[in-house]
């Protein structure tokens, strides 16, 4: 795991083109603080920083080939590097090292732009071929590692972060207001723009060709398209979970390549916990293990992570954090983040990197099951919402339909009313309006409320995601197109959040659940493999069977909630308030001052649960501060303490050097633990 940069001239580098990469690279060190490299010749220069796990002595970067004329910068792991380097060696290719990194420039030389198709991993990479005067970036398949780009003045600026190409001076920070609709409702942007104008990221399985002062972008790896595999369907369970087992068992066994210590994220769900038992039957020692948790036990999934932690036989390490911790953080990470944080989440997902990094450099993870095997519960109502919807459309006339959903569903009471609201009753049949919006972040009619017209001028928030849905074809059903969509849009920026909060404490994160050969195996599964009835992820459950304690087999998914919304109805309501409410928020123009404030009033009444719409709301205002307004990292106000007497709080640490790469968690050597198994 390391961090890259770059900039490419048309023509020739300017004299501070260097210098500019430099300060690119180096913005990122926490991503690569065991080591710089630079490398630089008439038309380009390349950066890099070095988190060592693969070859400590000889993996440095950039790297060339023998005759120095073709150069790589690259972030990531080739889990197959060995066996692709046993082909090049046999084609006549000399290494100089033991690292994944020479694998890509020979195998570059040996077979163009078509070498991504060899490498089985997670990759990020920059190569110039100075003799041909062309560069190739390249990103994975599932887009587990990151990479920017961007056009200025005749060059082309690349980088694993957005705020390293701001870094260059050569691109300005400014809102990209085409795509806030759909980042507030979607959480992400499904293309390739960014909050950010003129900066772009890399798809996911596409490679980008400058050549000539021309970019050109294509893709060279797809998802199964054609629905579920005929042969596969009339295989039997058992078969099939036999295969799926041992894929995954195969993945685990691939991401366990280091010459640094490894562990694992645990949170006590399946998907962790079927990782961190299948690591541990791969290892001769203790696996380590890593939960985080809040102090309100309400929120806490530590007595589910020590059940695994004790089956397995694993050395478990806990951190529990609480509304300071996360609170004091927030800012400090929308920097890292470099777009407004999509989850609450991603605050934990800190805390408990930074607790990882006292141990280990790498973690294994859970990421990517529910996408692939149906996981979230979205998906059985989304499913029974579309089948019902279809029979209720077809024997009841539009006039009552129309009746039901404008008279009788607002009266009705409680959960039957909340279920009822969101169902073929009252909304249209249409993916935009029973998936997209059903589920969203901010949905659409909610933004109307809150936001200003010239926010919302980008037009259609689901068109992105929509064309995903669109693009699948053959015998996929509903489930097949729901999944789809959601591995190219909403897995992509869970992937940013593990990828940018794990570097913010120079850990590498590893996910063998999107090794790209499982995934399409998955892609072709029958759905009753995924989904029956309300049992989500059957392949999983059956596949691990016997691994783990039943009662994490059986447990209801938790997702990692965050309690957010009851703390901003509380003590934080008032600094909320202020964030969302004062005079740069008002003169931004964005939003409707009096919907926010009835909003906020709503939900500290009760009356509303407020919280999602709030959280948006307050991470878009401190990415504008950091970023668009160039304050740099924020302080949120200190909360009213809970006994009502007025006094604040000095618990909540003050702002820390985004630049600093800190060796210890703050304020929580003595909460951290060693759990008894």
């Amino acid at each position: 795991m390391c961090g890259i940069a770059g900039i490419v001239a048309v023509d020739r580098l300017g004299p501070d083109d260097c210098a500019r990469a430099v300060a690119m690279r180096d913005i990122m060190s926490y991503r690569g603080p065991d080591g710089a490299g630079l490398h630089s010749d008439a038309q380009a220069v390349l950066a890099h920083r070095r988190l060592s796990i693969v070859d400590l002595a000889g993996g440095h970067q950039p790297l060339s080939n023998e005759t120095g004329t073709a150069w790589v910068t690259f972030n990531g792991e080739i889990y197959n590097h060995r066996d692709v380097r046993a082909q090049l060696e046999g084609a006549g290719h000399a290494y100089r090292t033991r690292s994944d990194t020479e694998t890509i420039v020979h195998a570059y030389e040996q077979w163009g732009d078509e070498c991504v198709h060899r490498f089985r991993g997670m990759f990020a990479f920059a190569l110039w071929d100075s003799a041909a005067r062309r560069l190739l970036l390249a990103r994975d398949r599932l887009g587990v590692k990151p990479l920017y780009w961007a056009l200025a003045g005749g060059r082309l600026l690349f980088a694993s972060e957005i705020k390293a190409i701001l870094k260059s001076g050569l691109v300005a920070p400014q809102p990209n207001h085409r795509v806030l609709s759909e980042v507030l409702a979607t959480r992400g942007t499904a293309g390739d723009e960014t909050m950010f104008e003129g900066i772009y990221k890399l798809l996911p399985g596409h490679r980008l060709i400058f050549e000539d002062g021309r970019v050109r972008t294509e893709k060279y790896w797809e998802l199964p398209l054609d629905g579920p595999d005929p042969e596969l369907e009339r295989m039997h369970d058992g078969a099939l979970i036999e295969r799926f087992r041992s894929l995954l068992q195969e993945s685990v066994r691939l991401r366990l390549m280091s010459d640094v210590p490894l562990g694992m994220f645990l949170s006590g769900g399946i998907d962790s916990s079927a990782i961190a038992a299948l690591m541990a039957r791969e290892i001769d020692r203790p696996v380590d293990t890593f939960s985080v948790a809040f102090s309100d036990r309400r929120f806490s999934e530590l007595e589910y992570a020590r059940a695994v932690a004790r089956a397995i036989g694993a050395n478990a390490h806990e951190i529990v954090i609480d509304d300071n911790d996360f609170f004091a953080a927030l800012p400090r990470l929308v920097w890292h983040e470099d777009e407004p944080i999509a989850h609450p989440s991603s605050v934990p997902l800190h805390f408990v990197s930074m607790l990882a990094r006292q141990h280990v450099v790498v973690v294994l993870t859970g990421e990517g099951s529910d996408e692939l095997l149906a996981g979230y519960g979205k998906y059985p109502r989304a499913v029974i919402n579309w089948r019902a919807g279809a029979v209720y459309e077809r024997l009841v006339p539009a006039a009552v339909r129309a009746s039901v959903a404008g008279a009788l569903v607002p009266r009705l009471p409680g959960r039957a009313g909340r279920y009822a609201r969101r169902s073929f009753l009252a909304m249209p049949r249409n993916v935009s309006a029973m998936f997209l919006d059903n589920f969203a972040g901010m949905p659409v009619r909610q933004q109307r409320e809150l936001l200003s017209p010239a926010a919302l001028a980008g037009g259609d928030a689901y068109a992105s995601s929509l064309a995903y849905f669109n693009e699948v074809n053959g015998r996929s059903g509903i489930l097949g197109r729901l999944l789809h969509t959601d591995i190219k849009t909403y897995l992509v920026e869970l992937l940013m959040k593990q990828d940018q909060m794990s570097m913010s404490a120079s850990i590498e994160s590893r996910v063998p659940f999107l090794d790209h050969v499982l995934v399409e195996f998955a892609a072709r599964l029958p759905d009753r493999l995924k989904l029956r009835g309300f049992t989500t992820k059957r392949i999983l459950r059956e596949a691990i069977r016997g691994l783990l304690p039943e009662e994490i087999l059986t447990r209801r998914k938790m997702g990692f909630p965050v309690p957010f919304g009851q703390w901003t109805r509380d003590r934080w309501h008032p600094v909320v308030r202020e964030v969302l409410l004062d005079h740069r928020t008002r003169e931004r123009g964005l939003i409707n001052p009096a919907a926010v404030e009835h909003l906020l009033a709503a939900h500290r009444d009760g009356v509303t649960a407020g919280g999602d719409a709030i959280w948006a709301l307050v991470n878009l205002e401190l990415w504008y501060r950091t970023f668009i307004d160039g304050e740099g990292v924020q302080t949120l106000p200190n909360p009213v303490r809970d006994s009502g007497l007025g006094t604040r709080d000095s618990s909540v640490p003050q702002t820390i050097d985004p630049g600093t790469v800190e060796s210890r968690i703050p304020n929580h050597e003595s909460r951290e633990r060693t759990a008894t198994v």
